[in-house]
């Protein structure tokens, strides 16, 4: 018995490619999976541990669309922190934003409708539109995208522009007027802009990242995508959410229904816990990060083999080009094999040539000081 046909043109992810190279190179230092280096905020376990002794109702099941006291806490959230306007939106309590944005493309696409994902896009949002019977639309529209490419690039078949700001893999952040370019753009066409803000609170500059969810009479036509995963250091406890419009709603409580069934009631618990301890707890976590980004940051400033793609001024990544024979495929493992330095391969994310992703958010210190050289030899070795 074989898998569906369509699974076939699904790429292998390369996260559980890598982890299996670092596990058969013992001493590898890895630069390559995206995972906050801290625990969440103490005021979670004690929500947790308060919830187990005191809520009859956690063995059963809740809403589809999640609690109602949590979803209410998370507008509120987001109104203030992000400055979404929720009022004309519902909200969708998920299983991480991985899933949000599964079930967004399974509510949207009919076999064969398109999702544009502009290069260098997130590797989970390009197989999730081929697992939905959708076809993703790779468009090399820059690092910062287009918006007149990404217009070129719509047909009759389009159904969603994907953005994800501050950006993975590249830790770009795209400009406000970029993005609302591409959200007058999808309004315009009758599309829906699927915006990933994983890594909102994510910045170390000037620039800060906005959503199109604030922008006036959005939404409607925007889907904002989160995650307490990574800014409260909770990734196992797989929560996120995308507001959507409410004509969406429908379809992805289907989808919901049919999967998760309702959000898990502990990791809820978890969540609004989460929130409470406010926004000034993520920032003085997400500050540490900044020296680490310098130290990435000077390794690349002078004439080495590698240089940084663009200014990675927010999330904890950044893209290292080689010119190099190899490809990034290549260039990941034999850094590995030969190196015992990790990188992510730049190819599953859409990228050509031997590009990589590099993430800082996992080593700090003389660790990263360790990775970083060992990658500036290695990539002097293979290229």
């Amino acid at each position: 018995m074989t898998s569906a046909r369509r699974f076939q043109q699904i790429q292998t992810p390369v996260i559980p490619v890598m982890a299996q190279l670092i596990a058969a190179t013992p001493g590898t230092l890895s630069l390559g999976q995206g995972v906050a280096p801290w625990a969440p905020p103490p005021e979670v376990i004690e929500a947790v541990q308060g919830a187990l002794l005191n809520d009859p109702d956690l063995h059963r099941y809740g809403p589809v669309a999640g609690d109602p006291e949590l979803r209410a806490e998370l507008q509120h959230w987001l109104e203030q922190q992000h400055q979404i306007d929720c009022s004309g939106s519902e909200i969708l309590i998920t299983a991480g934003s991985n899933m949000a944005f599964q079930a967004v493309v399974q509510a949207l696409c009919d076999p064969g409708d398109e999702v544009i994902l502009p290069v260098p896009y997130y590797f989970n949002h390009e197989m999730a539109v081929r697992i939905a019977g959708g076809s993703p639309v790779a468009v090399d529209a820059g690092v910062i995208p287009d918006p007149d490419r990404l217009e070129q690039a719509i047909s009759a078949r389009t159904r969603a522009i994907v953005t994800v700001s501050p950006n993975n893999p590249s830790g770009a952040i795209v400009p406000r007027p970029v993005l609302e370019a591409i959200n007058q753009l999808c309004a315009r066409h009758g599309l829906i802009h699927i915006s990933d803000e994983a890594y909102a609170l994510f910045h170390y500059g000037a620039e800060q990242p906005w959503s199109p969810g604030a922008a006036s009479g959005s939404g409607g036509h925007t889907v904002s995508l989160g995650s307490l995963s990574k800014s409260h250091g909770m990734a196992g406890y797989r929560i996120g959410w995308a507001v959507v419009p409410p004509d969406l709603m429908s379809a992805l409580t289907k989808v919901q229904d049919t999967s998760l069934i309702g959000p898990p009631k502990l990791n809820q618990w978890a969540a609004r816990a989460a929130l409470a301890a406010g926004a000034t707890w993520c920032h003085d976590k997400i500050a540490g990060l900044a020296a680490r980004r310098e130290q990435v940051l000077q390794a690349f400033n002078g004439h080495q083999p590698g240089r940084l793609l663009c200014p990675p001024n927010g999330a904890f990544y950044a893209l290292v080009q080689v010119e190099c024979p190899l490809s990034a495929d290549q260039l990941m493992e034999r850094l590995i094999r030969e190196h015992r330095v990790a990188l992510a391969s730049g190819s599953s994310f859409g990228l050509h040539g031997a590009c990589l992703r590099l993430s800082y958010g996992m080593l700090s210190g003389d660790d990263l000081g360790e990775a970083l050289q060992r990658l500036q030899g290695g990539l002097l070795a293979l290229s």
